[in-house]
């Protein structure tokens, strides 16, 4: 499974590392993923997302289900 979030659709950056000497060398930035069993009382039921920090505040503040209708993942 790829390392993107279900909500955000938040994907890895790809950049340098640059050292003291200034050499460069590719480096991969990952997103703050979490696998998480969310569970919608509209629908009486649990689903799992791979989802991130971020996502998970949004959330916790807007509404599980108001946010993954939103995403449509409902």
């Amino acid at each position: 499974m790829s390392r993107v979030c279900s909500i955000t659709g938040k994907r890895p950056l790809v950049g340098n590392h640059v050292s003291h000497a200034h050499n460069r060398t590719k480096r991969r930035q990952l997103p703050n993923l979490q696998k998480k069993r969310i569970y919608l009382p509209e629908e009486k039921r649990f689903i799992t997302l791979k989802v991130s920090a971020r996502a998970l505040k949004t959330l916790n503040k807007k509404g599980t289900y108001a946010v993954l209708k939103k995403a449509g993942l409902i």
